[in-house]
């Protein structure tokens, strides 16, 4: 049983070990995997934001380069250019015409303005306020055009704005550089509208060293940032490499704003760089999972289950290894009953064999030396009934002894309530019981055959004792019957002659005598306590009559 339960624990020790490192690895390779695949998908959509730009910013180039008027003053410089911007399908907010133009062309852009049919053809400061043409000194960048055309954005033109504090640097940039130039972010058609970009592209008329103006296009962020996956691993932020304190976030319903930039929290998982409009934009992008918790979570699972299965084979393992044991055990059982109860017959063969021998030899001698056939069929049976007696009570015991007073009962020995009984509790073995059941009933069969010589039946005594200690103690045995005589007694038969004289001494290793007195007849017999008690016979016996235990 022991041997099982290492096994076992060692099975299961194996299990845990193995279950721990599926886990580890399991968690390990989900880091590996979530962070290829959030890498992958910030390359794929860093890649996608830049293409988006780039045609973006091709279109103010084509644009700019298919700008073919001879005259800027006019408030319809885009209809020719209309084809063009809605055939590249960027999703621009709105397209403008900004025209530079001297402090005395003012007067006619006004009038243009207002042929063209714009509600407020007034020359005015990009807040609306009155513009007059004796306030400027030099040229201004004029709103000539708008589109789309709707009523939101016609009451845009008019305005100067090269005094605006986002869109004025862009075109002082874009006329130094003479490349396309994007805005810083600015709420776009009116001051609670959409984030955004302004993009202006300076237009060059043919033999011109100066613009004679800009086509501009106005982009919602959030397309551009493509921030509108709801299953994308990230979130994305755009930020200004200019200025480290703000940050345009995507919102939940696919607007942008902005906010501070996180100095503490999560760290961004990676940032990315793009380019639009001359300038570099830093993309940078939060796991919207936590990959480390996901890991835990899926390397727990992988742990429970392995252990789930090592418990499943263990418990399988133990069922089946201790249903084999106590199936060898009780074969083993088995196979020593079966051993032990051919012993059992062996030695009940060879008892019953000494019990017929025995009984043969009280048959012939009883036959053959009674005169009388009545009173030799009278010996006959009762020592046969003697001889059951001893038997029955051996079976009782399971032939470990039988208890010296029980030989002395009523249904072995004649006149057994005339017999007064004394000495030690001794439990004889069954052979000193076999030969000490005859010679009782030979001394009791004989004391009644004649009246005592004052008419009564003889008193008998039988009494027993042990003396000396351990291997020198020794068995007396007396028997004596009062009121008696050689006279009254009927002599001794030559069997019972031959049994209290050879047989019972030499069955017990002692020696007998018998003798008269003047008021008595009396039986001695003296033999060692090791052969009465015999526990050579009693140690086998009861290894014979011993319950069967498994072996373990």
């Amino acid at each position: 049983m022991v041997r099982l339960g290492l096994i076992t624990g060692f099975i299961a020790l194996i299990g845990v070990l193995l279950s721990g490192l599926a886990a580890y690895r399991v968690h390990d390779q989900e880091l590996t995997v979530d962070g290829i695949a959030l890498a992958r998908a910030i390359d794929v959509h860093a890649s996608l934001v830049q293409d988006r730009l780039t045609e973006r910013e091709l279109l103010a180039r084509v644009a700019s380069g298919l700008f073919r008027s001879p005259s800027v003053i006019k408030a319809n410089m885009l209809q020719p250019l209309r084809a063009s911007i809605y055939a590249f399908k960027t999703d621009f907010v709105v397209a403008s015409w900004v025209a530079r133009l001297r402090p005395e062309e003012l007067g006619a852009a006004r009038n243009e303005l207002a042929n063209a049919g714009f509600p407020n053809p007034t020359i005015r400061s990009y807040n609306d306020a009155p513009l007059q043409a004796s306030m400027l000194t030099e040229s201004a960048d004029l709103l000539m055009d708008v589109e789309p055309r709707n009523t939101e954005t016609m009451g845009f033109a008019g305005r100067c704005i090269d005094k605006h504090p986002i869109l004025g640097p862009m075109l002082a940039r874009a006329l130094s550089e003479l490349t396309p130039i994007a805005s810083d972010p600015l709420p776009l058609l009116r001051k609670d509208g959409p984030v955004g970009l302004v993009l202006a592209a300076p237009v060059l008329q043919d033999n011109g060293a100066q613009p004679a103006g800009f086509v501009t296009f106005s982009y919602e962020l959030a397309p551009l940032m493509l921030t509108n996956d709801d299953l994308s691993l990230f979130s994305v932020a755009l930020k200004d490499p200019r200025n480290d304190d703000d940050e345009l976030i995507a919102t939940e319903r696919g607007g942008v704003v902005s906010r501070a930039a996180q100095r503490e929290g999560p760290a961004p998982a990676v940032m990315r760089k793009v380019s639009f409009g001359g300038r570099d934009w830093t993309l940078t992008y939060y796991a919207k999972t936590n990959a480390m918790n996901r890991a835990r979570q899926t390397a727990a699972i992988v742990a429970a289950i392995g252990l789930a299965l090592t418990t499943i084979v263990c418990g399988l393992f133990g069922y089946v290894a201790y249903n084999n044991l106590r199936l060898s055990r009780e074969i083993q059982v088995r196979i020593g009953f079966e051993r032990r109860l051919t012993a059992v017959i062996d030695e009940l063969n060879h008892r019953v064999k000494n019990i017929l021998a025995v009984i043969q030899s009280i048959v012939t001698r009883t036959l053959r030396h009674g005169s009388d056939i009545d009173v030799a069929r009278e010996l006959l049976i009762g020592r046969i009934h003697a001889m059951s007696n001893v038997v029955s009570l051996l079976s009782e015991s399971q032939w470990q002894g039988v208890n010296l007073k029980g030989l002395f009962e009523a249904r072995a020995i004649p006149h057994a309530e005339r017999i007064a009984i004394s000495g030690p509790e001794i439990t004889v073995s069954a052979r000193a019981a076999q030969s000490l059941s005859l010679l009782f009933f030979e001394l009791a069969s004989h004391s009644d055959e004649g009246l005592s010589l004052v008419g009564k039946h003889p008193h008998i005594v039988a009494h027993w004792e042990i003396t000396g200690e351990d291997e020198e103690s020794v068995f007396h045995f007396r028997w004596e019957e009062f009121n008696t005589s050689a006279a009254t007694r009927r002599a001794d038969s030559d069997f019972g002659l031959i049994l209290l004289d050879r047989v019972a001494p030499e069955a017990l290793g002692g020696t007998s005598k018998r003798y008269f007195t003047d008021v008595s007849y009396v039986y001695e017999l003296t033999a060692p306590m090791e052969t009465v008690i015999d526990m050579s016979e009693r140690d086998r016996t009861e290894q014979f009559s011993a319950p069967l235990k498994p072996v373990r």
